[in-house]
């Protein structure tokens, strides 16, 4: 018997996080793993009388289907020009939808770097859309025993821990992260004390945004976009690593300088940090500051999806800002790491404490 779950999830995607309307074309990449999740997605763009655009290959990661595998022969040049029918199809679609089902959380791991880089800059145009809000589109996770492995879960387990995360009342979640916005938006400065950590950054004029449950799946952040050159200090992600599908980077350290990363090391992968920073002029800024609201998440999972949203953290991203939070910043990298404050860490805003120990002090 089908799990009733996988069409509650379907219907939160397409009516709530996207909310499909009649004529759209609906583009969903996904994976041939989630062929549940992906049936009741279309089904449900059906009843909305819209048609969908499916691109599947086996991880769902893709921007493109196949593309890591098409990057091992193809030449850089040709992976990063998008041809003229993906130019049509991402500039002309009404709305995305992404089901990441990988079923090796590790494709792509051993391409060369340049062409990673190749597929980043095919894909920047699609990702500067969806930014900027052009169109209304979703990312979500369905749960494969690849996933499941990854976050030390039996799939069962895993299963749980997805749909406990993404079936929340979400008007209900909305109303807690208004309250923190209301904090947050008058203020000037951020401070970020933690473990080998003490960050400052400038949100004055910045208005934050609530993802309660409109953009990714599960949502459950409020974020802002830092004033560009205003970040000074240093912060350590020594907690967790920095997962930036596929690759996964131990002990991340970083010193701000006059809004850019000046120092940088990492226990592991250090070059995958270092290749990630200098991809071009913005990638050393911070592009964006959020904070994890999402109550049914409360373990590290080395899945940023998921993991940014952990109740009692926030995250940072390196790269790209986003411009309905006010960002300036352009980049290829948007990069998000996750700073645990739940033992020993605080949120000032303008020398006062809002969050001690994860957590709210208002």
């Amino acid at each position: 018997m089908a799990d009733p779950r996988i069409e509650q999830y379907a219907r939160l995607l397409v009516e709530r996080c996207v909310d499909v309307q009649p004529g759209w074309e609906v583009v969903v990449v996904g994976s041939t793993h989630a062929r549940p999740l992906i049936e009741e997605i279309i089904r449900g763009i059906g009843r909305r009388q819209a048609v969908p655009l499916v691109q599947l290959s086996f991880s769902g990661m893709d921007f493109w289907p196949f593309e890591t595998v098409w990057a091992e022969t193809a030449p850089p040049e040709l992976v990063a020009e998008r041809s003229p029918l993906r130019v049509k199809i991402e500039d002309e679609c009404d709305a995305w939808i992404r089901v990441g089902a990988p079923e090796n959380t590790r494709d792509g791991v051993g391409l060369p770097q340049e062409q990673h880089q190749a597929i980043t800059t095919g894909a920047r145009p699609l990702i500067a859309r969806r930014l900027a809000l052009d169109i209304p589109w979703v990312t979500c996770r369905y749960p494969t025993p690849a996933l499941a492995q990854e976050a030390g879960m039996s799939v069962r387990e895993f299963e749980d821990f997805l749909f406990g995360s993404v079936l929340l009342d979400w008007d209900a979640e909305g109303e807690k992260m208004k309250r923190i916005k209301e904090r947050f938006d008058p203020a000037e400065e951020v401070r970020i004390v933690g473990h080998e950590t003490d960050l400052r950054f400038s949100i004055a004029g910045r208005e934050g945004e609530i993802d309660d449950g409109h953009l990714n799946m599960p949502g459950g952040e409020v974020f802002y976009c830092p004033v560009e050159d205003s970040t000074e200090g240093v912060v350590s992600f020594s907690e967790f690593p920095a997962v930036h599908e596929p690759d996964v980077v131990d002990g991340v350290r970083m010193r701000y300088e006059g809004g850019r990363v000046v120092e940088a090391s990492a226990t592991s992968n250090e070059d995958v940090l270092m290749r990630a920073l200098d991809i071009d002029e913005g990638a050393r800024v911070l592009g964006e500051f959020g904070i994890g609201c999402n109550p049914g998440i409360q373990r590290h999972m080395r899945n940023t999806l998921f993991d940014e949203k952990i109740y009692g953290t926030i995250h940072l991203a390196i790269g790209a800002g986003i411009p309905i939070a006010g960002g300036h910043n352009q980049s290829a990298t948007h990069w998000d790491m996750v700073k645990d404050l739940r033992q020993g860490g605080r949120i000032e805003l303008d020398g006062e404490v809002v969050q001690e120990n994860g957590e709210w002090t208002f």
